[in-house]
């Protein structure tokens, strides 16, 4: 069963929709849907506007909007491994050397999905089942909030329950989690080429079922109902 946000949302101030990623057998419950034009490339992330409209992007194999997408989230490969470093190092940028990035392919693999289609959009609570990451769209001090919750529960010696992992957008928004059965977030939204769909002060902040499951158990004797938090808002003027 889904758990609630709306108290979490509620304190924190947070009024942008909670975007889910689903991995489903079937995308017709998720209408209305947007779906790239095919044939045309198209970021992920220039349907955030269309997620506030209570829209779902629908993304399959053979229609991810552009490679990189079709490679991390399905694992289709446009080019060969070489072309595939060339492009990403000599043209974009994005590493030293090839050698560089070819040991960071090597350790970071595209998503194993379970079904062909993949759904962003707002949440879905019948569909709880085939969720496999929450993002909320905050601004830093909603970030940092939430970054406090991700730590609340967590005790010294686990693993960092946040991570900022160099990736493209779509990366942060799953295949960057090694295991999305531990509650851990991941900060996003900071691949430069993505970033131009959403407003100049927007990061995300994906998180894993567990994390969002306790992130929506977060009660009075959190720092949610304390000072720190009304002290900001305050000096905000919120």
């Amino acid at each position: 069963m889904q758990p609630d946000p709306t108290s979490l949302l509620k304190i924190a101030g947070i009024t942008t929709p909670l975007i889910g990623l689903y991995d489903v057998p079937d995308p017709a419950p998720f209408a209305p849907l947007v779906e790239p034009k095919a044939g045309q490339r198209a970021c992920i992330f220039a349907f955030y506007k269309q997620w506030l409209q209570g829209k779902t992007l629908h993304i399959t194999a053979d229609n991810s909007g552009c490679g990189g997408c079709g490679y991390w989230i399905f694992g289709k490969e446009h080019c060969s491994r070489e072309e595939f470093v060339k492009f990403l190092v000599d043209k974009e940028g994005l590493k030293a050397s090839h050698d560089l990035m070819n040991r960071w392919l090597d350790h970071n693999k595209p998503y194993k999905r379970e079904y062909p289609h993949i759904m962003l959009g707002p949440l879905k609570e019948d569909y709880y089942q085939f969720l496999k990451t929450v993002t909320f769209y905050v601004n830093p001090d909603r970030l940092s909030l939430l970054m406090l919750g991700a730590n609340y529960n967590n005790a010294p010696g686990n693993a960092q329950p946040v991570l900022a992992p160099f990736g493209s957008g779509c990366m942060e928004l799953l295949p960057l989690f090694e295991n999305l059965q531990v509650p851990r977030a991941v900060l996003g939204a900071t691949d430069i080429a993505m970033r131009q769909y959403l407003p100049p002060d927007i990061l995300a902040f994906t998180v894993t079922r567990p994390l969002f499951e306790s992130l929506c158990q977060l009660d009075e004797k959190s720092f949610l109902h304390k000072p720190f938090w009304e002290n900001l808002k305050r000096a905000r003027k919120e």
